[in-house]
């Protein structure tokens, strides 16, 4: 009996750090916006659209999107006014994108941006990593 309540309590143990590890993992969709792909935000890149990078100071430094708006989560500029004076409206296209499918910023960014109430907001959940994969330019 004590071997099956060990066994239990490891199985369970198992499954809650299982799912914690998958709660850090970011979401397929954001609701309220259009996820994309690395080939689709380099179309949308090339119309003009801006791209929002949310991630830390020195993911920032390490490289990103050319023209990217730098917006750290949790910071004074991280609001709808920064955005809006970026776009100059709020049905401006805009791209959110970060550190890819460990990095949750991209798809808390596309849920805020959509609750400020913009309303042409891309989820770029594969972010910076695939752009840089993909060997598009970046700063």
């Amino acid at each position: 009996m004590k071997k099956v309540c060990v066994v239990l309590i490891s199985c369970f143990i198992s499954l809650g750090l299982t799912a914690a590890q998958a709660s850090k993992v970011s979401p397929l969709e954001v609701p309220g916006a259009k996820s994309v792909n690395v080939q689709q935000v380099k179309e949308l890149w090339m119309q003009g659209v801006l791209c929002i990078d949310p991630r830390s100071n020195a993911d920032w430094d390490a490289g990103r999107i050319p023209g990217a708006l730098h917006m750290v989560s949790k910071s004074p500029e991280y609001n709808a006014d920064t955005a809006l004076a970026a776009t100059g409206r709020f049905d401006a296209p805009i791209v959110a994108y970060c550190n890819a499918e460990n990095c949750l910023r991209a798809a808390d960014l596309a849920r805020d941006l959509v609750s400020w109430g913009f309303s042409n907001v891309y989820y770029f959940r594969d972010g910076f990593p695939a752009w840089k994969n993909a060997k598009y330019p970046y700063e």
